[in-house]
Formats: C-alpha cells, sequence, structure tokens
C-alpha cells in the first residue's frame, strides 16, 4: 500500500503538534526557534544519510509502504519528513522533561502541608 509510511509519519506529527499546541512544549512557545532548530537537525541529518550512502552504508530497501519517488538515489521521500518529525518530537520530550522538571523542583521547595490543587 504505497503511501502508508508516509501517512504514519504525518499523523505522527500531527499528534505531537496537539500535545505540544496543548502544553506549549516547543513550537507554540517559541515557533520560529522550534523551526529553525528542525530545519538545522533535519540538514545536518541529511548530510548525515547523504555521507553514509556515499560511503555504501546506507541504502534503500525495496517497500510497498513507499511512495517510490527518489530524491537522490537511495534518498527516498519520506526520509526528510521523518528527519523532521524525528528532531521535532526531540524538541517536544525535552520540552516535556524541562516541565517535569520544573514542576518536581517547585512541588520540592513548597512549604509541607500546602496544597497545590
Amino acid at each position: 500500500m504505497p503511501g502508508l509510511y508516509l501517512g504514519a509519519i504525518l499523523l505522527s506529527a500531527a499528534g505531537i503538534a496537539l500535545l505540544d499546541r496543548r502544553w506549549s512544549l516547543a513550537g507554540w512557545r517559541s515557533p520560529v526557534r522550534t523551526g529553525v532548530a528542525v530545519a538545522v537537525g533535519t540538514g545536518f541529518f541529511l548530510a548525515w544519510d547523504a555521507a553514509g550512502i556515499a560511503a555504501g552504508v546506507f541504502v534503500k530497501g525495496e517497500s510497498p509502504l513507499l511512495l517510490g519517488i527518489d530524491l537522490a538515489p537511495h534518498l527516498p521521500l519520506e526520509e526528510p519528513l521523518f528527519l523532521a518529525f524525528l528532531c521535532y518530537l526531540a524538541l517536544v520530550t525535552w520540552g516535556a522533561t524541562l516541565r517535569g522538571i520544573e514542576r518536581r523542583t517547585t512541588d520540592a521547595s513548597a512549604p509541607a502541608g500546602s496544597d497545590r490543587a
């Protein structure tokens, strides 16, 4: 079923974007900084892929889940989108981790017997 992998990436990215929107973890907190970080990270990993492809380490296998559109030899259309998703996911995860640490620090410094309801 061509396009299933791309659909899974886009659906997953939409889910992460909803979590980001709900708790303002990355993109909704700082859209420009998040966009730059995703672009730089994606560029880095694409360069990594290019080096791996040139060295013969990375090769594209055949899969009925891919659209079949290659941007370069052994570089399917889905790869940059997956890498952008991966970078965005890392930023949202980092934002959630910082939020959790901040909450634990705040809870630990609250006076004994106080409620944070």
